[in-house]
């Protein structure tokens, strides 16, 4: 892992080393300077994943080896005598519990260290936060959109950057509120659940009845087996009799396939409905077999559909199965789960949306995966001091500015429970108290002091790594996952809305805003 950066580092610590400033006591922090997707929020993830990191932080002899052939052959042996005994044993690390709900300019991990290695740490960090963060806030846009009651799919695998870009999505889309993924892999690796069922290249290769084999299957309360396509054969007239649809417009291979499912599964048979015609094929084969199913005791789980007008088609799709249960007497049909996919983005669930639906379940793959409307999210990982002395990067666009110190980050809440302003406080600052008058200076407005007074003050930054050693066990994904739940539940609707959302303020303390614009006085 300790290889994991970029070659500048490398020529950096070599600098420190050189000049005697390795040891140097500093502190870095990590934030991101906009909020993506043109969003208000984010939410931090890739936090365990980045702790695991720092805890395995060591260069191999390997990694000696390869560092000598890049690195200046006037490189003195004894940096690389160096490197080899780097660790962090007496690294620092504070951040937000994962999955918590961070908005732009709030540093969302703090790292504090020898100075050497809190800069060799940067891109690391980086590069576990950076995607980790977007995938999971874009997610989580995704889940908003859809309501707490719409299951969730990620199904990016083939659509993601690489294997380690699909494993991540997979991971980090859960966190922000998916509820399962079609990557084997990544439901082994981190117990996500895992759905999948058929596609349409499966439906495809059959042509007839006589190609399903085995063609029996038992009643699920036991008995003697029973020739499937022939009891579905007999549904399918009946079905098309109430649909007035053309028994000869069904296409055969389609409901070959789909008996050849049900054979195979008979507790998990779901219908892919648009390989042909939905109306005048799939959906009379699948409620032909469904029903076959049914009188056998066992209950299909389902529908999808994977091209043209989804919302319209579900609606389509739910008046016949709400037909079929109603003339069948199957009073379970009529709630049969539809299932919708075909390239989904934020822009079709706000149709789905506007055109009203009887969707329950969504997949998801390259709008989640690839976040096209948003491709980074732009963290950055900035010192802010070195030697007790803090460090400020001066810039005329004030959004690039750096806020110098070691601090302490608080998030206020109204008395409503909505958090209304994130304080940013130097270290040694006394801690706001809940009804304490404050006065403060917001981002963007540090020309002028306004007072605020909170409900409710949270300190929003726990010690996870202390001297390289977890302070307490990592939560499980689970936890994490329920966790951003919660967190975005709290954000006002104004902060929490996808589109055109009210502005969080960002505030920093007088004292702080003190030493910022000492420092700026002193480097004109």
């Amino acid at each position: 892992m300790a290889g994991l950066t970029d070659l500048y580092h490398l020529s950096m610590a070599c600098g420190h080393w050189r000049s005697g400033r390795a040891r140097l006591p500093a502190s870095a922090e990590l934030f991101f300077r906009r909020g993506p997707f043109g969003g208000a929020f984010a939410l931090a993830a890739g936090l365990a994943q980045g702790l695991r990191g720092l805890r395995a932080f060591r260069f191999s002899a390997a990694d000696i080896a390869y560092l000598r052939s890049v690195l200046p052959s006037t490189t003195e042996e004894a940096f690389f005598d160096y490197l080899a005994t780097l660790d962090t044993s007496e690294v620092t690390v504070s951040a937000v519990p994962e999955g918590s709900v961070v908005f732009a300019r709030v540093p969302f991990l703090q790292v504090k260290g020898p100075l050497l290695v809190v800069q060799l740490l940067e891109t690391t960090l980086l590069c576990l936060v950076n995607y980790a963060s977007l995938v999971a806030t874009n997610a989580a846009r995704f889940r908003l959109l859809a309501g707490p009651n719409v299951k969730l799919m990620e199904m990016g695998l083939r659509r993601a950057q690489g294997p380690d870009g699909a494993l991540s999505a997979s991971k980090y889309s859960y966190i922000g509120g998916f509820d399962c993924t079609s990557n084997v892999l990544a439901g082994k690796l981190y117990g996500i659940p895992v759905r999948g069922t058929i596609a349409h290249s499966f439906i495809m290769s059959f042509t007839a009845l006589d190609e399903v084999q085995p063609r029996e299957l038992a009643p699920l309360a036991g008995g003697d087996p029973v020739d499937l396509p022939t009891l579905a054969e007999s549904w399918l007239q009946q079905v098309c009799e109430l649909l007035q649809t053309p028994l000869e417009k069904t296409n055969r291979g389609e409901l070959a396939a789909f008996l050849s499912y049900a054979v195979t599964f008979p507790c998990d048979f779901q219908g892919l409905l648009d390989t042909y015609c939905v109306r005048r094929s799939g959906l009379p084969n699948f409620c032909a077999v469904a029903l076959a199913l049914h009188q056998l005791g066992y209950q299909a789980i389902g529908v999808r559909l994977d091209s043209g007008d989804l919302a319209e088609q579900s609606k389509e799709v739910r008046q016949v199965l709400r037909a079929c249960g109603a003339h069948f007497q199957v009073p379970w049909f009529e709630t049969i789960p539809i299932a919708v996919s075909n390239d989904i983005s934020e822009q079709s669930l706000e149709r789905f949306i506007q055109e009203g639906n009887e969707i329950d379940m969504i997949g998801i793959g390259t709008h989640l995966v690839t976040c096209p409307l948003q491709p980074s999210l732009g963290c950055v990982y900035k010192l802010v001091e070195v030697n007790g002395s803090p460090c400020l990067k001066l810039t005329e666009d004030e959004e690039k500015m750096t806020i110098p110190g070691t601090k302490t980050i608080y998030r206020l809440y109204d008395a409503a429970g909505h958090p209304f302003m994130d304080l940013m406080a130097l270290e040694e600052e006394p801690s706001p108290q809940a009804g304490q008058e404050l006065v403060i200076r917001v981002l963007g407005q540090l020309g002028e002091t306004c007072k605020v007074v909170a409900a409710t003050v949270e300190p929003l930054h726990r010690t996870f790594l202390r001297d390289g050693q977890l302070c307490e066990p990592l939560p499980s994904l689970p936890e994490v996952r329920t966790h951003a739940q919660v967190s975005l539940s709290l954000l006002n609707p104004a902060h929490r809305r996808l589109h055109d959302p009210q502005p969080y303020p960002v505030a920093m303390t007088e004292r702080l805003h003190q030493l910022l614009t000492k420092l700026q006085e002193a480097s004109q």
